[in-house]
């Protein structure tokens, strides 16, 4: 028994020997290819769960045994595995020039590298985004950077405002905008009007569409906290977030800290100016040609003011100030092993280009991440943003009141300048614009949290698999203040309103959960299964109201203040909710396949217990990584496919009727609207096929991507018109098909890439058609304001973007352009040179899109067009008496007009500055910019860039929306402008 126990315990020692043998501390340093530690390189056991990430001198450790391989990963370098052998593991990691190891999120909770991605999905680096010349707001930033899209500036005020249309139309009268998730939360982008039509009186006739045109509210954030954005423009990729995603969705990740064990600070400073981007100019009069604008007494004014000095370009004085930029961000970036924190306060102020108008915008944001125990981990954001817009007063207006309508009736020779008392002299045609401009107020102020957590909780694993649970939550929530205030002394108020006090307050709070779980489960090394299961919950609660009072005592401005006032409210509530499963299967690390389903419902809907199902599946093969393979010089030569389904909820209100205030000789009431609603309304359904190719060469030294989208929308939710005799005017119903059909190209290229010189370039290409394949109600016109100036027109087989109008002489209606582009193109070069220096550039062509120029128009009705005079034709006529005659013929061709244009986005030289070593500051780089400073363009006007109508505006009880489907109309817009800047950076 004795010796027993004893050759027991010896072979107990034997084996413990052996293991320790076998089982050893690796370690090592991760290099780039100049020799430089990389910090944060992720260090993976294959086939385990194990791991380690290197510190900020690249050097790791973990234990591993002899034979087995270590798999090391870092963004923007190549993976790569390595067998573990005797000795120190030291790795250079090689970059990865085409971004294949890149990891693409593909869910809610999962994600793969690009090189296997089925789907295409367009990735945009902070670099990217505000790294070249930064835009006034995250929104402008993205113009021009996403293949599919085409983005437009709504006007050029202070605060932004555009609409994004991904592979073209979604939507006619729904919503056609991407759903917009920052770290996981779901954030609102809707734009609330101010009021503003009981001045303007634009919805008073020729459309009924709000033309308030609002900012956007993801304009609030600050571009400056981006790690990157990933857009999922396919059903298929967006499919899992249900119908809020029919129109894409937009993903940003903010900066997180690191667990390097240090702390980085970041300071940067901008400086800078803008400009409008183009002034058209005024019309010069000689004595003849005022006699021929209004006969004797105009050609005496016009002497009178000529031999005084005192002929004025109104224009210049209303839209050519000088604004001045300045932004301010300080980032403290840093934390422990367990723990990462990053931390960021921003100030931007911006002036606008004319007097009184200005952008502020303050925001600080906190990013926790902590790693509770091996199994548990927890992540924190949150940002509080505060924003101020001053707008001013521009767009289309049937009051003669705006900044660009008053224009359009003034002279030269017109005095409109206030005298020695401050009293303004009279506009007998319009409103006084300097005196609007100086007295009025157009204001937005908006207060904003977004916040949210993630928990990740590991419930089992082993070394073949893993399974985990993550539940994600956030809010966001803001309040909106407008206030439009226009005293008792404006020419416009004297005789009417009376003074007028319009102020605002909107509370929107939008809510969202998921619970997600994950099982990966590696069956051999070239076998392996991604499981996910979960659910989600969204809500959105607003609350709008609108106080209204005129005739208000001089000098007040409250609404109390006033022998008349009005209350409007408009309140929305809805939830939206959703159970979804998704399997992911990888084949030799070179064919993915991957199906879901998405079971989505909606309070929207017309029965909201009912789910509708959206399934979506994917497949690619990557033939490069194949055994077969033999050609070196291509490194990945990939084939995908992929189909989705994805829904759009009807617009809240749509099922049921809204009732309106009344009060009649004292006694309050409801009135109902005219616009009957739909109580079996369903959800549009969206199918789309996407094929595509992506091959890289020369290790990725260059690349391409290429692919083609089929996408159908079926039962469009549309507003069919009902007979009077119903005492309705409008219903909404399912009431037809769209079908949009397009390609998208992706070259990019490093030429050149020494110790002294490297070029980094990239050309995307993309182009949509659209054309509405189904319509069951009669077509019926959209968006703009009639038949004789050019209108947008729904009709089954014919371009959902068509523009049609008058041919003139009784020769009928018939087809004058399309705002869709032919084509557009951006190119992106970034060159180091001579070690220090970087140039990035951005240029952006579109080629071909009609606009509808009413600017033009309403100055040639008066005469005042700076281009009235001239003869390009040659026909012996005016060119302004040409564009009127046309008019008088009911011509409409003349105001639609070409509005491609070859833009410089982003221009930017930046110069690293060689510093000694030392504790204190680690590098200090210095740049100038410039932003939409270089614009070639044909189109007459202030900018191609227009849309009075393109806001996604929303719909209340006495106001109709707009949702950005008819961009393109220009009416006396706010010109856009052109900034350049001075950047300083300093990191500590």
């Amino acid at each position: 028994m004795y010796l027993t126990k004893q050759f027991i315990l010896l072979v107990l020692l034997l084996c413990i020997s052996f293991a320790a043998a076998a089982q050893q501390t690796v370690t090592g340093k991760v290099s780039d290819p100049s020799g430089n530690a990389v910090p944060g390189v992720t260090v993976r056991l294959q086939q385990t769960n194990r791991g380690t990430v290197t510190d900020a001198q690249g050097r790791y450790s973990i234990e591993a045994t002899n034979g087995s391989t270590l798999i090391f990963s870092y963004t923007g370098f190549k993976t790569q595995n390595i067998v573990v052998g005797s000795g120190a593991l030291n790795v250079t990691l090689q970059e990865d020039y085409a971004n294949l190891d890149e990891v693409v999120i593909t869910g809610l909770a999962t994600s793969v590298k690009r090189s296997n991605l089925a789907n295409a999905v367009a990735t945009i680096s902070a670099k990217q985004l505000y790294g070249v010349a930064p835009a006034q707001t995250f929104d402008a930033a993205l113009s021009g950077k996403i293949p599919g899209a085409l983005i437009t500036a709504n006007t050029g005020a202070p605060g932004g405002g555009l609409s994004v249309k991904m592979r073209g139309v979604t939507s006619i009268f729904s919503n056609s905008q991407p759903l917009y998730v920052v770290d996981g939360i779901f954030i609102s982008n809707i734009s609330v009007p101010a009021g503003l039509n009981l001045i303007t009186g634009a919805a008073t006739a020729g459309n009924p569409q709000n033309q308030d045109n609002p900012s956007s509210r993801v304009a609030d954030i600050n571009p400056d906290d981006i790690e990157n954005i990933e857009i999922l423009k396919g059903a298929s990729a967006a499919a899992i977030y249900g119908s809020k995603a029919a129109a894409g969705v937009i993903l940003i990740t903010t900066k997180k800290g690191t667990n390097l064990g240090r702390t980085i600070v970041r300071l940067r400073q901008d400086l800078g100016f803008a400009q409008a981007r183009k002034l058209l100019g005024v019309r010069h009069f000689t004595e003849q040609t005022a006699f021929e604008r209004g006969g004797a007494t105009e050609r005496d004014m016009f002497i009178a003011a000529r031999n005084a000095g005192k002929l004025y370009d109104y224009e210049d004085e209303m839209y050519g100030e000088t604004g001045l930029i300045s932004n301010t961000n300080v980032s403290v970036n840093g934390g422990t092993e367990r723990t990462g924190m990053y931390f960021s306060a921003n100030r931007k102020s911006e002036e606008g280009i004319v007097k009184n108008s200005g952008y502020l915008n303050n925001s600080v944001r906190m990013n926790i991440d902590h790693q509770l125990n091996d199994r548990i981990s927890l992540a924190l954001r949150a940002t509080y943003m505060n924003t101020s817009a001053d707008r001013g007063l521009t767009n289309n207006d049937n009051n003669s009141v705006t900044y660009g309508v008053s224009l359009a009736t003034i002279p030269e020779y017109l005095e409109l300048h206030p005298d020695a008392t401050g009293n303004y002299p009279t506009n007998p045609a319009a409103a006084n614009p300097l005196e609007t401009r100086d007295k009025m107020r157009n204001n937005e102020t908006t207060n904003r949290v977004i916040t949210g957590g993630e928990v990740r909780a590991t419930l089992h694993t082993n070394d073949r698999t893993n399974t985990k649970l993550i539940v994600r939550g956030g809010i966001d929530f803001f309040n909106l203040k407008t206030e439009a205030i226009f005293p008792r002394t404006l020419q416009f108020m004297r005789g009417g309103l009376e003074g007028a006090s319009i102020q605002g307050n909107t509370n929107n709070l939008n809510t969202n959960l998921a619970g997600v779980l994950v099982n990966t489960f590696a069956a051999n090394p070239d076998l392996n299964f991604t499981t996910s299961l979960g659910a989600t919950l969204e809500t959105n609660y607003l609350d709008h109201i609108l106080s209204i009072a005129t005739n208000v005592i001089p000098g007040q401005n409250n609404v109390d203040q006033a022998a008349s006032s009005q209350l409007q409210q408009f309140r929305q509530k809805y939830r939206d909710n959703g159970i979804f499963i998704q399997e992911e299967v990888l084949l030799m690390d070179a064919i993915t396949l991957s199906a879901g389903v998405r079971f989505d419902r909606s309070t929207n809907n017309g029965d909201y217990k009912k789910y509708f199902v959206l399934p979506k599946a994917s497949a690619s093969w990557n033939l490069a990584k194949m055994g077969f393979w033999s050609i070196n010089d291509i490194n990945s030569f990939k084939l995908r496919a992929a189909y989705g389904q994805a829904g759009n909820v009807a617009p809240y209100g749509a099922k049921f009727l809204a009732l309106t205030a009344s009060n009649i000789g004292g006694q309050p009431g409801s009135l109902v609207d005219s616009q009957f609603g739909n109580p079996d309304i369903e959800q549009e359904r969206q199918t789309e096929f996407e094929a595509g190719l992506d091959v890289s060469f020369f290790n990725g030294r260059l690349f391409l991507e290429a692919t083609y989208y089929n996408k159908k929308i079926y039962d469009l939710l549309l507003r069919r018109n009902v007979p009077s005799s119903s005492g309705f005017t409008q219903q909404w119903v399912n009431g037809g098909d769209l079908q949009n059909k397009g390609v998208e190209i992706g070259i990019g290229a490093i030429p050149l890439n020494t110790k002294k010189f490297r070029w980094n370039t990239q050309v995307n290409f993309w182009k949509n058609t659209s054309e509405i394949t189904k319509l069951t109600i009669p077509a019926f016109p959209m968006g703009a304001f009639g038949n004789t100036l050019g209108n947008f027109f729904i009709e089954e087989g014919k371009s959902a973007t068509q523009i049609i109008g008058t041919l003139g002489n009784n020769k009928g209606v018939g087809v004058l352009g399309n705002s869709e582009p032919d084509f557009q193109l951006s190119f992106y070069n970034d060159l180091t040179f001579l070690t220090n220096f970087s140039l990035r550039v951005m240029l952006h062509w579109k080629k071909g899109g009609d606009n509808i120029n009413l600017t033009q128009y309403l100055s040639d009705i008066f005469q005042t067009s700076y281009d009235y005079d001239d003869d390009k034709n040659g026909n012996g006529v005016k060119d302004g008496q040409d564009r009127m005659a046309a008019a008088g013929i009911s011509d409409a061709s003349v105001r639609v007009q070409d509005a491609s244009y070859v833009r410089i986005r982003e221009i930017g030289l930046y110069y690293n500055i060689p510093i000694p070593k030392n504790n204190i500051i680690s590098a200090v780089n210095v740049g100038i910019s410039a932003n939409n400073w270089f614009t070639w363009t044909d189109y007459e006007s202030y900018d191609p860039e227009t849309s009075n109508f393109g806001s996604n505006t929303i719909s209340t009880a006495t106001s109709r929306g707009s949702n950005g489907i008819s961009t393109g109309v220009e009416v006396t817009p706010f010109p856009a402008a052109k900034r350049a800047m001075f950047h300083l950076g300093v990191t500590f």
